[in-house]
């Protein structure tokens, strides 16, 4: 029996050359807990907030490569234009996003429904090879967001809807100089990686006003109604393959 691996076919993507990204990603708290159907109505619930506070904080598909779900959670990568600095998403969409958790927390009849995230926030290089991204600065990103310390955090804020780590570099380029306020830290993280040890520091974010999570003169959209700024894969053509 011939046993030779058939060649790996090129997608056409250099593999070679890094591209720059903004990364945030997002985790949902406790879904392995959850049936199947609460974790499905959780991920509808997930993506059309993130997609409301995108839109509040005037980002749309343009500044977004297609986002990676990763089950309970969601990679966004922001591609590197000039209106979507690091000050934008800290200042704005994390501050958004969190009032918008309180809000569906607070109204939402069914406990289970209850929604709280972890979020990362980070930047460097990355590769794109055709079939996804890859690469030592996502690796860090994900390292901080699943620290159990960050994890604790959450645990013991019962009534804070997300906590954010933002690595060394975030802090080092944008908080340190006073660009934008997160308060004080709660807590400095470590994780090992790649033989060297990487910091970051987790925040509990403060919700910006409710008047201000929604684009001026839009009327609050149902969950079930939003019009995504974050892009569905297309759908496929009749007689695609795999």
């Amino acid at each position: 029996m011939n046993t030779r691996l058939a060649p790996v076919p090129s997608t056409g993507r250099s593999v070679t050359d890094p591209v720059f990204r903004l990364i945030l990603a997002v985790d949902a708290e406790g879904s392995t807990q959850r049936t199947n159907l609460v974790r499905g109505e959780l991920r509808r619930i997930m993506y059309a907030l993130l997609d409301r506070a995108l839109r509040a904080t005037g980002i749309d598909r343009k500044h977004l490569e297609h986002p990676i779900d990763r089950g309970d959670g969601v990679l966004l990568l922001f591609r590197p234009h000039d209106d979507v600095p690091k000050t934008r998403l800290l200042g704005r969409l994390i501050p958004t996003l969190t009032a918008l958790l309180a809000e569906h927390n607070v109204t939402v009849t069914e406990p289970a429904l209850r929604l709280r995230l972890r979020a990362v926030l980070h930047a460097g290089e990355v590769h794109d090879d055709g079939w996804g991204f890859y690469g030592e600065d996502l690796d860090l990103a994900f390292r901080l967001l699943d620290a159990p310390s960050v994890k604790q955090v959450l645990r013991e804020a019962p009534t804070s809807p997300l906590v954010l780590v933002i690595s060394d570099s975030i802090h080092s380029g944008i908080v340190r100089h006073g660009y934008v306020d997160l308060g004080p830290a709660v807590r400095s993280v470590s994780v090992h990686m790649a033989e060297q040890r990487w910091r970051g520091r987790v925040h509990l974010p403060a919700p910006i006003p409710a008047e201000r999570t929604r684009p001026a003169g839009r009327p609050k959209v149902p969950l079930r109604a939003a019009s995504l700024a974050i892009a569905l894969p297309p759908p496929r053509s009749e007689g695609a393959t795999a």
